[in-house]
């Protein structure tokens, strides 16, 4: 399975020119920020409809970083897609914007 993460501080965003390519390829969240914006863009994925930021599996966002690279960073992110195993329960952990997959465990 794939995966989007930030690998560095600041915290995750993506550029416009990334919300376009997912846009064009009929992501609904991508086009509805596209259709807010103002004066500044964010690219959080937090749009009037979609109760979250974007999924980091969407399909669309992870063709998007895969294929723009560097292009495909918002404000402060380096993003990079990484494969886990299927399967896997996981979440995403953040500190000051870094993330890091880590797999869940029970806790008492």
């Amino acid at each position: 399975m794939k995966v989007v993460v930030n690998r560095c501080y600041g915290g995750f965003s993506i550029s416009r020119e990334a919300a376009e390519l997912m846009a064009s390829m009929g992501c609904k969240q991508a086009q509805a920020e596209l259709d807010q914006i103002s004066d500044f863009w964010y690219g959080y994925g937090y749009v009037e409809g979609f109760d979250n930021g974007y999924s980091r599996i969407d399909e669309h966002l992870i063709y998007a970083v895969e294929t723009l690279g560097a292009k495909a960073n918002g404000c402060s992110a380096r993003l990079v897609v990484v494969e886990i195993p299927d399967g896997v329960k996981w979440y995403i952990r953040d500190y000051d914007g870094m993330e890091s997959i880590e797999e869940e465990h029970r806790s008492w």
